[in-house]
Formats: structure tokens, C-alpha cells, sequence
């Protein structure tokens, strides 16, 4: 049992201070290969606080979170605040067209508890869903940009269930920020706009072009005002009627017509695939590490296996005090490696495969796969290991998994917490509009191949009411005397995992604060090669990792880490540089 939280640590920023703070703050962007961009590196602080905090993905969202736990909400009423208001102003990213997971933690009964709202397949889907006519795999450009891809969206779900068990506010009230917002009209974040100047507006739909861009087809630019009654009315909808306002009846039914007469590729989502949606209440998953317990997302997430893999992997180095010392570096990259072999061949909703989790983190297991790290040279080839007890075969999956995401990290006054990794998948999802808010993609997350090149079943299929594969992997961290020291998350597709280490590392092995940690450059290393962030500052890491014979590819990783660190004096928070994100605290 995990013991509860020793040491818990009108708005205190108006609006328009904190916007204009921020982009003064905000550096001319690089170039991007990744599916988010970036708003370019913005110095960023350590943040402290006596008594709670939050650290979102854009600061009004951040004051309407602080908002609720200065009215003495739960970490839960944050959370849900904060939420609608990033539907609103982080379209791009999540929304309640899309799915969570969710760590909460309760300091006064010691509890810790998971909850899955990742979205599912219709019941009209099939393991071909991807598929072309001659049995080929679709182009992902049309398959993630049309009714094909989209999900039943599990956000609103899973934060009723959870605010049922521990909100402490009325439900309606936690919608209030959002809709005022949507309908005075917030200001278009310079993210936000060159996000939309890169993507091609001729994958949205009619309705979602004609809210983001201009009728000269141009982006809104900065700063440009942007109102969404469509959203205002749905949200007041939903907190005066409840969720099932969005599950059943003419919202659920608008959706559902919107996806099966969808011209770029129709889906088969329908009102009964809506009204039978249910989140799930789960079991963490955690791993001891240095005499603490690290704790995230369990299948259907890959997440805390595969960050759980690696630290147990790594733990028998020494990673020295110095952060990014080329010997740790390796270690580190061989680790991540081994553990995203198993995560391509193991990892799949629980529901549908009978996923091999102690065996993927049985001691034995991890330290015959611990043998075959050589800490002076990279292996050439990585492949998947064999775990204890394996009840049947599992096909090689070759899924590309994408992000446009978001994560939300809160600590309350009674030292309860809330760790929510969201989702619509790609950026701006699906590119359709219904009802004010972007529908997900998320379905893409499924193998487009059903099965391998030898035929054997791939775990992570399409199957109907299946939930895809995810890397979603909100984290808490359990000191040696059972008390929360950390709570933190990250968007970034598969690389929400890499994201997700390099800060417990840097945080637990290297003693960087939060902000420190997330500003840390990003790397990581997966079967197909090492990914190391772009920076001349560190050219002489690049070459000295190609000394060792790995792969070394450098690129702009766009993280969003958000971080809040529990200690004898308070709270300290972080938001990652890359990113709109702050954090905010009392």
C-alpha cells in the first residue's frame, strides 16, 4: 500500500497579463518534421507554491484549473476545468472529442487508481478497416484525415467518473470558464496559428477550415480574437444535462452522421457505438526504481511498461551526477531500445489479448535483457525477448503512431493528485468540427496490417469496441517512504515514453529541479535508431554516440513536459520550454 503524502505543498495572474508575458517570451520557431510544433523555446522558471498547483498546456487553461482549487475544489475539479478550456484554446491538441488516462491519487486513503477513457473502435469496424480494395495499407494521410479514423471519444466519460468518486464542486460549475471564454473569444496563441500555416488546409472539413482560417483560406494570425458559440452552447449542454447529453441524443447522433457521410472516407461510428461507451478503472502500473516506485498507465497505454522496462534496465548503472554524460547517454539509448522491441510485439488493449505485463517486468526477465546492453557499443539490431509464461504468439506490429496531445498535471490542498495525458491523436484529429469541438483520430493508432508477414495475428489490430495502443502515460513517483515526490506527463506520440524517462532521470539520478528537467534536451532511442534533439550545444554528444555505433538522427522534439515536485517546502513546478504551458500555484 502506498502511504499518503508527507509534505503537500479573484486569479493571481489576469488573463491578458499572462498572454502578453508570453509572447514576449516566445522565440522565432524552427523548422519541425514532427507531427506538433513547437511555439520555440521560452525561458521558463521554476515555479513554487505552499498548498497546490497546477502546470497546463496554456495559461488560461492554467487559470481556470487554479481557479477551481482556490474555490477549494479537488484535483479532479481542476482538471476538468482546465480541460474544456484547452478544447477551446488548444484545439489542436485534445478536447472532448477525444479520449484520456488518468492517475489520481488520494493522500488520506493511500490510494492510487488509473483511469482509461482511450476511445474504441466502432462495432462496424474489422481488423481490414485500413486497408485498401487490393488488401494494401491506406495512405496514412487518408486514413488519419477522414471518418475512417475516428474513435468514440472517452474524455468526458472517464473525467465524470472520476469527478463522481472525488470532485468536491458542482459539475456545472467546472464548464463555467470555458464557455465565457468561447463566447467573449480568446486570443489565437502564435503556436496555434503556425501550426495551422503548416498544415494543409485541404485535409479539414468545410466546417473546421471555416473556423480556423480566414475566407482568403489564410490562418488566423496571433492574437486574433477568436469566438466559438458552437462550443459555448454544447459545453453549458453538457453541464447542465450531464454527459449522457453527449452520448445519447443529437449530439452523439450529429457525430455519428458527420463520420459515415464524411467525403474524405467514411467510418461506421453510430449512436449505439456512443451509448455504449464506458471508461475503465484500472490497476497502475509500477516499478521500483533507486528506492522509489515510478507509476503510469498500464494496457492499453505501452507507457509505464515500456518506462518501466527501461529504468529497470538501466538501474544497474552508474549514470553519474552530470546530465547527458556520453556513458549514460548509451546506456540509456541501448535500454529504450530492448523496451520498444517488446512494446511493437506485446503491448495491445488488455480486453482483446492476453498482454504478458509480469512477464514483461519480471526481475529475471529484465536482467537476461539487461545482458545484452554492451556499454560500449551500440547493438546493430534490437529485437523483442520472449517473457515468462507467454500464453500465444503475437505478430510484429509496424503501427505509426503520431501525437497531438496534451498533459495536465495538479496537486490540491489535501495533497490529492491528478496526472491526465489527453488526446485527439494528430494534430487537429480528424479535421472535422461537430458541435464546436475536433473529433479524434485516434484509430490510427491501431496496425494498419492485421497481421505480420508470416501471417501470425498482430496484438494491436483493429477489432470492434477495441481500444488502440497507446504511449499516453500520465506518471507519479512514490518516494522511499511512500509519499508522492512527483507528478508529470507529456505529449509526443510514442515519444511521450522517452520524454517521460529523460525527466525521471534528470530529476531522480541528475537532481534537476522540474523546470530543469523539462528543459533538458530530449533524446531517445527506439528499434529503428537514436533521435537526438537539434542544438549545436550538443554536436559533440551526436558524435560521440556515432562513435559508438548508433544511429544518431537529430531533430526539433517537441515535448510538453509538466511537472510538479513534491518536497519538505512546498511544491515546484515546471512547464516544458517548447510549449504554451504554465504553471501556476498557490
Amino acid at each position: 500500500m502506498l502511504r499518503p503524502m508527507l509534505h503537500p505543498k479573484n486569479r493571481s495572474h489576469r488573463v491578458l497579463a499572462a498572454l502578453a508575458a508570453l509572447s514576449l517570451l516566445i522565440a522565432p520557431a524552427q523548422a519541425l518534421d514532427l507531427p506538433e510544433g513547437a511555439s520555440g523555446l521560452a525561458q521558463k522558471p521554476l515555479v513554487t507554491a505552499k498548498k497546490q498547483m497546477i502546470v497546463a498546456a496554456h495559461p488560461l487553461a492554467s487559470e481556470a484549473g487554479l481557479e477551481m482549487l482556490r474555490k477549494g475544489g479537488a484535483a479532479i475539479d481542476a482538471g476538468i476545468a482546465t480541460q474544456m478550456v484547452l478544447t477551446l484554446v488548444e484545439p489542436q491538441s485534445s478536447g472532448i472529442g477525444g479520449g484520456a488516462f488518468i492517475l489520481y491519487w488520494v493522500a488520506a486513503q493511500e490510494t492510487l487508481t488509473s483511469f482509461d477513457g482511450r476511445e474504441t473502435a466502432p462495432a462496424g469496424a474489422t481488423p481490414e478497416l485500413f486497408l485498401d480494395a487490393a488488401g494494401q495499407p491506406l495512405p496514412r494521410r487518408v486514413a488519419m484525415h477522414s471518418g475512417l479514423s475516428v474513435g468514440v471519444p472517452g474524455a468526458l466519460a472517464v473525467l465524470k467518473l472520476v469527478h463522481e468518486e472525488y470532485g468536491k464542486l458542482p459539475w456545472a460549475e467546472l464548464f463555467q470558464p470555458a464557455i465565457e471564454l468561447a463566447r467573449a473569444g480568446f486570443p489565437v496563441s502564435a503556436r496555434l496559428s503556425k501550426m495551422l500555416g503548416e498544415a494543409d488546409i485541404n485535409t479539414f472539413d468545410a466546417a473546421s477550415r471555416a473556423y480556423f482560417f480566414d475566407k482568403n483560406g489564410k490562418p488566423h494570425p496571433p492574437g486574433t480574437m477568436l469566438k466559438n458559440e458552437a462550443l459555448a452552447e454544447t459545453l453549458e449542454t453538457i453541464a447542465n444535462d450531464g454527459i449522457d447529453a453527449f452520448y445519447k441524443g443529437p449530439i452523439a447522433a450529429d457525430i455519428s452522421k458527420a463520420v459515415q457521410s464524411d467525403q474524405r472516407g467514411a467510418g461506421t461510428l453510430s449512436e449505439s457505438d456512443f451509448a455504449a461507451y464506458r471508461p475503465k478503472k484500472r490497476d497502475p502500473v509500477c516499478v521500483p526504481y533507486r528506492g522509489s516506485s515510478v507509476c503510469g498507465m498500464g494496457p492499453p497505454s505501452s507507457g509505464a511498461v515500456a518506462v518501466g522496462q527501461t529504468l529497470r534496465l538501466i538501474e544497474p548503472f552508474d549514470l553519474g551526477t552530470k546530465p547527458m554524460g556520453v556513458q549514460a547517454t548509451h546506456a540509456i539509448l541501448e535500454a529504450q531500445r530492448l523496451a520498444f522491441a517488446d512494446r511493437a510485439r506485446y503491448l495491445a488493449d488488455p480486453g482483446f489479448v492476453d498482454v504478458p505485463l509480469a512477464g514483461l517486468l519480471d526481475k529475471n526477465y529484465l536482467a537476461e535483457r539487461h545482458r545484452l546492453i554492451d556499454p560500449e557499443r551500440a547493438a546493430e539490431t534490437v529485437t523483442h525477448g520472449t517473457p515468462p509464461n507467454l500464453s500465444n504468439s503475437f505478430g510484429r506490429d509496424a503501427t505509426e503512431e503520431k501525437g497531438g496531445t496534451s498533459h495536465v498535471s495538479v496537486v490540491d490542498d489535501s495533497g490529492d493528485a491528478f496526472s491526465m495525458t489527453t488526446s485527439i491523436e494528430t494534430a487537429f484529429g480528424a479535421r472535422s468540427i461537430v458541435h464546436g469541438f475536433l473529433l479524434n483520430n485516434q484509430l490510427t493508432d491501431f496496425s494498419f496490417l492485421p497481421k505480420d508477414e508470416d501471417g501470425t495475428d498482430v496484438a494491436n489490430r483493429v477489432e470492434p469496441g477495441k481500444r488502440p495502443r497507446s504511449s499516453m502515460d500520465p506518471t507519479m513517483i512514490f518516494g522511499p517512504d511512500g509519499g508522492l515526490d512527483y507528478v508529470l506527463g507529456s505529449p509526443g506520440g510514442p515519444g511521450i515514453i522517452l520524454f517521460n524517462l529523460k525527466a525521471i532521470i534528470a530529476m531522480m539520478d541528475w537532481g534537476l529541479d522540474p523546470a530543469e528537467a523539462a528543459a533538458l534536451i530530449n533524446f531517445g532511442g527506439t528499434p529503428r535508431g537514436v533521435l537526438l534533439e537539434t542544438g549545436a550545444e550538443w554536436d559533440e554528444l551526436a558524435s560521440a554516440l556515432t562513435d559508438r555505433g548508433h544511429a544518431v538522427k537529430r531533430i526539433p522534439m517537441t515535448s510538453g513536459l509538466h511537472i510538479i515536485a513534491v518536497t519538505p517546502g512546498g511544491l515546484e513546478g515546471g512547464a516544458d520550454p517548447r510549449r504554451d504551458g504554465v504553471a501556476l500555484g498557490d
